[in-house]
């Protein structure tokens, strides 16, 4: 049975199962939160072992990362469960990562493969947000009347 078209087929009780733009989305989302805490770590270990110019901005930046680590985890889960809004938190965030990506690739410190490496996902995501599939099963269902 394919669920590419419908959003994903139903289940006794009418919850739908997601189709496969929505698993990829919802993994590739996933992977970028685990990327995050992955950075959370990493600066866990910086503020421990280095002395940071300024520890208060460090410790700020651990929790940011932090928080966004949750939030896009959320993001990633909620998708997986068709909530309407983590459409636009999940854009929200690509748009973030683009950004991310573009200051990679320019300037003196320039690192195009990392760059690449944030854009690419950031642009699969993207476009499968705005697919049939993905966009009917985050909608919210109609009314009953």
């Amino acid at each position: 049975m394919d669920h590419s078209d419908d959003g994903g087929a139903r289940v006794p009780g009418g919850r739908r199962l997601p189709s496969r733009a929505v698993r990829v989305v919802s993994v590739l989302v996933g992977i970028e939160a685990v990327a995050l805490a992955v950075a959370v770590i990493v600066l866990l270990i910086d503020v421990l072992t280095l002395t940071p110019a300024s520890l208060a901005s460090a410790l700020a930046l651990i929790v940011l990362t932090a928080v966004a680590t949750v939030w896009v985890a959320w993001i990633a889960l909620s998708l997986l469960r068709g909530a309407s809004w983590a459409r636009g938190g999940a854009l929200f965030w690509q748009l973030i990562q683009l950004t991310i990506a573009l200051g990679a690739v320019q300037g003196a410190f320039a690192q195009p493969l990392i760059g690449a490496a944030i854009a690419v996902p950031s642009i699969v995501v993207l476009v499968l947000l705005f697919t049939r599939s993905v966009m009917q099963h985050t909608r919210r269902p109609d009314p009953e009347v």
